[in-house]
């Protein structure tokens, strides 16, 4: 019997021709090793603070979909992958993984699965996310970092650094929103990454070549 539902993995950017970065590659990995039979959703569509690598045809690649074919090409069926398309960011990640797969699958034991980075941010946000108006047989959460393979050590104290940053501003956050309908208000109204009207902020330096 599978261990979880689902095992979830945020995406950590893509390069041209689809190429994952090594730290992508270890969250798979990790994936492909304990998989039991669950499903697996790569998640993420891209990021505003890098633009997408485009493919022959001239068609964006997405962070997600690369992902799923890195596990499609290694044998997991294809059944048993799902995409998430829609996030630019961890709280996207969360939202959109919720409302676009958990929920209608009424999954309940999941396992997400990110770099030692961004585990901090993605544990506080799936979490919260996850509150927002739970169901009452409720969540069962369960998170498990990987090495943060191909990172030098300038990038990765500039990136931690930014995580720190963002870390916060998600606690601010969550403090005034109590529901999934504040959520989206806020996401679409306020979030640099989804509101219309909104300049994306983008990142600069050496935390940029970890998007």
């Amino acid at each position: 019997m599978p261990a979880y539902d689902a095992i979830l993995i945020p995406g950590g950017g893509v390069r041209a021709g689809g190429e994952l970065p090594p730290w992508s590659l270890a969250r798979l990995q990790r994936a492909l090793e304990i998989q039991n039979g669950e499903l697996i959703i790569t998640l993420s569509a891209g990021s505003v603070h890098v633009p997408p690598p485009l493919d022959e045809a001239g068609y964006p690649i997405l962070e997600s979909v690369a992902a799923a074919r890195y596990l499609l090409a290694r044998g997991i069926p294809a059944e048993r992958i799902l995409t998430e398309t829609c996030s630019l960011d961890t709280i996207g990640n969360a939202l959109f993984a919720r409302l676009i797969h958990i929920d209608p699958l009424r999954l309940r034991r999941l396992l997400i699965i990110t770099s030692e980075f961004h585990m901090s941010r993605t544990a506080f946000i799936f979490r919260w996310v996850f509150s927002l108006d739970a169901p009452p047989e409720n969540y069962e959460l369960h998170f498990e970092s990987t090495p943060n393979n191909g990172m030098d050590s300038d990038t990765l104290t500039a990136r931690r650094k930014k995580e720190v940053k963002s870390l916060e501003l998600a606690r601010v956050a969550s403090q005034k929103i109590k529901s999934l309908a504040a959520l989206h208000r806020w996401l679409f109204s306020e979030h640099s990454a989804y509101a219309i009207g909104k300049l994306p902020q983008r990142v600069q330096g050496k935390s940029r070549n970890t998007y």
